[in-house]
């Protein structure tokens, strides 16, 4: 008889692809499920044996909007059940580089898109490492500026990177023309666009500002214009008071025949950076928002003008509290979703969704609001992710799934304890009732505890060439 390399017993798996929700063991060897069996009867055998009775079996939650790509936010999203981590909003310029430098130093599966920001960032030497606020915000590319930076998102796409990142609201001087032709980049290589769209909410007296749904509706334009795959992110945040509208938007493009995706986190908060175009002359207006609604994570402090002049020459995270109640439980349990987080921490600085938004999502929206179930939940935190992804990079259809031959990432959480820990004071506290995570076969998470020596994670990556 085979002994394997883990045996999980005794465990409610729940997977969302066949709507399988019954008790089973799991085998696993060489980092993938091998045999899946009832448990009467069964004589399965492993190495390393978990007893999973009680616990939830699901596949490891996949995040596609993840900005902390470090250790410090791997190690947190792996006590939320992530087992893989994706930088697709805002990416990278140099795909090679960013891979090399976390190759087998990684506790989750971490991925990159070739994004249109850092590509703007490097071409016309902004020196903003994250989000322009200089002249890839604000100017207008030349002719030789915009053909560098097509063929810098073109060769991040040759060298694997899992799609085209696009923040139209921190870069208003990219032309219209420009965002296109960068689309047109992404359908040649069956790339989605990761999109946060140009304008938010339904501002009052719009002007020439662009409100939400004239937002989205130029970025569908493009998608359908170039044939390229659009993914809108966070879609309460820059929806605000119309994040129906929006998701009505979605969901009808999607019926007509648009390839087209969202993602939210259950907060009512968003996170961004003090000194980007966001914050440009008209943000209070634009935002619905004024110094009250800032948080200075950093300190603590609820900004006033003084203190946001003050960070914003300084430059800095803030967080901002302005979107409706009604816009994140309509989004959060819209079944269009996937659950994402946007999330970074710094020196245990940021925003509560880093580290908590699954386990919210679970123990709050599940367990205590019953207005979803741990299926739906589970397929918006693995499934839908692992489905946005594998036209353009296969591997991620042995993601998201519990069957034979698939990744074995994995998490085992008890549904009657999960919960969120993370708060706006404490945004890097823990989550509570994960107790095993594993990741490509390696327990990551054991006990409810993570493992500080262990680095199972793979790159997450597109065919290269």
């Amino acid at each position: 008889m085979q002994t394997h390399d883990l045996l999980i017993k005794n465990g409610r798996v729940i997977d969302p692809e066949s709507d399988t929700d019954t008790q089973r063991h799991i085998a696993i060897n060489n980092g993938r499920i091998s045999v899946i069996e009832d448990i009467w009867g069964s004589k399965l055998q492993g190495v390393e044996e978990i007893d999973a009775t009680g616990l939830i079996v699901s596949p490891g939650f996949i995040d596609l909007h993840a900005h902390g790509q470090d250790i410090e936010n791997y190690r947190v999203q792996a006590m939320d059940g992530v087992t893989t981590a994706l930088e697709l909003e805002v990416g990278t310029a140099d795909v090679d580089e960013w891979y090399d430098i976390r190759k087998n130093k990684t506790p989750i599966n971490y991925g990159v898109s070739s994004g249109h920001i850092p590509a703007r960032i490097s071409i016309m030497e902004d020196g903003f490492s994250l989000i322009p606020s200089k002249d890839a915000a604000h100017r207008t590319a030349n002719k030789t500026e915009l053909t560098s930076i097509l063929e810098t998102i073109n060769v991040g796409l040759k060298r694997g990177g899992l799609a085209v990142g696009f923040g139209l609201q921190y870069t208003p001087g990219a032309s219209r023309t420009e965002i296109i032709e960068a689309f047109k980049i992404a359908k040649s290589f069956s790339a989605p666009c990761h999109v946060h769209i140009r304008g938010m909410g339904n501002p009052p007296d719009k002007g020439n500002k662009l409100g939400a749904i004239e937002s989205i509706q130029e970025v569908i334009a493009n998608a359908t214009i170039t044939g390229a795959a659009l993914h809108v992110v966070h879609i309460s945040s820059v929806g605000l008071s119309v994040t129906e509208d929006l998701l009505e938007i979605v969901e009808h493009s999607s019926i007509n025949g648009l390839d087209i995706t969202t993602e939210c986190y259950p907060y009512s908060a968003g996170m961004t950076l003090i000194e980007s175009a966001i914050f440009d002359e008209g943000w209070q207006e634009n935002l619905g928002v004024n110094y009250e609604q800032l948080l200075w994570p950093s300190t603590g402090e609820i900004l006033n003008k003084t203190s946001f002049e003050k960070y914003r020459t300084l430059g800095g995270m803030v967080v901002v509290n302005f979107i409706p109640e009604a816009s994140v439980i309509a989004s959060v349990t819209s079944p269009l979703t996937s659950i994402a987080t946007d999330g970074w921490l710094k020196n245990k600085k940021g925003h509560p969704r880093t580290s908590g938004s699954y386990a919210k999502i679970l123990g709050e929206f599940v367990r205590q609001n019953k207005t979803m179930t741990f299926m739906d939940a589970i397929r918006k935190s693995s499934l839908m992710p692992a489905q946005r992804l594998e036209k353009r990079a296969p591997d991620f259809s042995r993601k998201g799934r519990i069957k034979v031959g698939a990744d074995a990432d994995i998490c085992i959480f008890d549904p009657v304890r999960v919960i969120d820990n993370s708060s706006y004071s404490n945004p890097s506290a823990v989550s509570t009732g994960f107790h095993h995570v594993i990741v490509n076969g390696v327990p990551l998470v054991s006990g409810g505890k993570i493992k500080g020596d262990v680095f199972p994670g793979k790159a997450a990556r597109a065919p290269i060439g």
